[in-house]
């Protein structure tokens, strides 16, 4: 019997390895450090309080009070509250509106990428995924998160409550970081559990009702992705395997649909992970007006 040599399979780079070795490792991470930064940092100023009795701001990241003079609220909180039958306060209606006109002008899921904690859990859970090489699962429609949020409202309505904040793992990351374990962190437990183990980036992509409401104000902000170098894309898919909103791209990248190379996807978290992983440096973070190729 004549033995046949095995040809090995190919490797495949780790995602991201291109860019590291032609930008260098903080070349390839600079919009992912940020926005850790951000993340932290914000989250460090709603802890300072409780922990350090250090009152920055006051609240957390539904309605809060920086420096006893700014509020800021957010506009599902304040949607549940109106439909609940409650009248918010002065303070709320006008912390509402900065946040509303501020998303609207930087891109609504900004605050998914930038904000708010929980992409802190659900990164590390499609990071897990990667590493574990785990594929497929049962991830829902894109219209899900939708779905919810109009629940949530009728459910605000129904029981005249601010129905969300019952489960917010917003909210319940929050508490747990204050009060300790319980069954806020068995919330958050079960959002990252579900994302490794059932749907990739299934909770942020596809059921979280805040999401569905600033990928709402996010319609016409004006910061925006662009492929504007999509002719040197060698087809790596590299991009595609860190967005947590990978259908977004397709249409600047290959011109799908669409001639100009802005994503303008409501859904995009200008989160900046493709700017960061590309090493052939297809995409830059612009504005929506800025229609360019180079």
């Amino acid at each position: 019997m004549s033995a046949v040599a095995a040809t090995p399979k190919a490797v495949r780079p780790r995602v991201g390895a291109d860019a590291i070795a032609s930008k260098g490792w903080l070349g390839a991470h600079k919009w992912l450090v940020l926005r850790r930064v951000s993340q932290l940092g914000i989250l460090a100023l709603f802890l300072a309080g409780p922990w350090f009795g250090l009152w920055v701001v006051k609240g957390n990241l539904s309605s809060s009070l920086t420096l006893d003079v700014l509020p800021l609220t957010d506009p599902f909180l304040l949607a549940q509250s109106l439909v609940a039958g409650t009248l918010p306060y002065k303070e709320a209606l006008i912390g509402a509106a900065i946040v509303v006109a501020f998303y609207l002008i930087v891109g609504g899921r900004v605050f998914c990428s930038w904000v708010c904690p929980m992409n802190l859990v659900t990164d590390a859970a499609a990071w897990l995924r990667r590493r574990l090489g785990l594929k497929g699962g049962k991830i829902p429609s894109g219209d899900t998160r939708y779905w919810l949020l109009g629940f949530m409202l009728l459910a605000a309505f129904a029981t005249g409550s601010l129905a969300w904040e019952w489960v917010n793992p917003v909210s319940m990351l929050h508490r747990g970081l204050i009060f300790g374990f319980g069954l806020a962190w068995g919330i958050v437990g079960g959002v990252f559990l579900y994302d490794v183990l059932i749907a990739t980036r299934g909770w942020c992509g596809h059921i979280c009702p805040m999401g569905a409401c600033y990928s709402l104000l996010g319609s016409a902000a004006l910061v925006r992705v662009s492929a504007a170098h999509r002719s040197a894309c060698d087809d790596c898919m590299d991009c595609f395997a860190v967005c947590p909103e990978p259908q977004v791209i397709r249409p600047a990248l290959k011109a799908a649909g669409q001639d100009h190379p802005v994503i303008l996807d409501r859904n995009c978290t200008n989160c900046g992970r493709c700017v960061d992983v590309c090493g052939k440096n297809v995409f830059r973070i612009t504005t929506r007006f800025d229609r360019s190729e180079s």
